[in-house]
C-alpha cells in the first residue's frame, strides 16, 4: 500500500500517524537564536522574583544598571545599550521618572536631544537589588564554574564582535530572527 498524503502534504505510514514536516535546514531546538533564548530564559529566571520584589522589570532594571555605568547618557544611545526600541524605552522612561528613580533633562548642546541619569533614589534601589542579584550570580557561578563561566561570557562577546562585522541579508527587515 503506498504513502497516503494527508491534507496539509505531509505524508504518513500506513495506518500511521503523520511524519513531521522537514525544512531544509537545522533543527529547530539546535538553531542558534533558540539556544541563546532558552540560555537567557534560564538565567533570567533566576532573577525576575528579586526583580518583582523590587518593584521592576527587567527591561527597567536594564535601564537603571546601564545609567549606574555613566553620569549621563543620550537617550538614543541608551536604547542601544539596553537593547530597547525607541517607543518602549520612552514609556519605562517615563515610568521610572514618575518614580523618580532617573531624571532626565535636554542637551545642552541640542535642545531636541534628551539625556538620562540615575537618581539618588534610583542608585539606593540598585543598593539594595545589588546584595540578592550578587547572591544569584554566585550561586550560578557555583553551579555552572567560575572558569566556564568566563569562558562563556568571552565567547559570547567574540560572537558579537565576529557578527558585527558581517553583513546582514535584508537590513531593512523588522524582527527577523531566522
Amino acid at each position: 500500500m503506498a504513502d497516503k498524503k494527508s491534507s496539509n502534504g505531509s505524508r504518513s505510514e500506513p495506518g500511521g500517524a503523520p511524519e513531521p514536516r522537514r525544512a531544509p535546514m537545522r533543527e529547530f531546538s539546535r538553531s542558534l537564536p533558540m539556544s541563546l533564548l532558552r540560555a537567557r530564559e534560564a538565567v533570567m529566571r533566576q532573577f525576575r522574583p528579586s526583580l518583582r520584589s523590587h518593584g521592576l522589570t527587567e527591561q527597567q532594571w536594564r535601564i537603571l544598571r546601564a545609567l549606574t555605568a555613566v553620569d549621563t547618557i543620550e537617550v538614543t544611545e541608551l536604547a542601544r545599550v539596553a537593547f530597547l526600541l525607541g517607543p518602549s524605552l520612552s514609556r519605562i522612561l517615563r515610568d521610572l521618572e514618575a518614580r523618580d528613580l532617573i531624571e532626565r533633562r535636554t542637551a545642552e548642546a541640542d535642545l531636541r536631544r534628551g539625556v538620562v541619569s540615575i537618581s539618588p533614589k534610583g542608585l539606593k534601589l540598585i543598593e539594595a537589588v545589588a546584595p540578592n542579584s550578587e547572591a544569584i550570580y554566585a550561586e550560578i557561578t557555583q553551579r555552572y564554574g567560575a572558569r566556564k563561566l568566563s569562558e562563556l561570557q568571552d565567547m559570547l562577546g567574540e560572537l558579537e564582535r565576529s557578527l558585527a562585522a558581517m553583513d546582514v541579508a535584508g537590513e531593512g527587515d523588522a524582527g527577523a530572527d531566522e
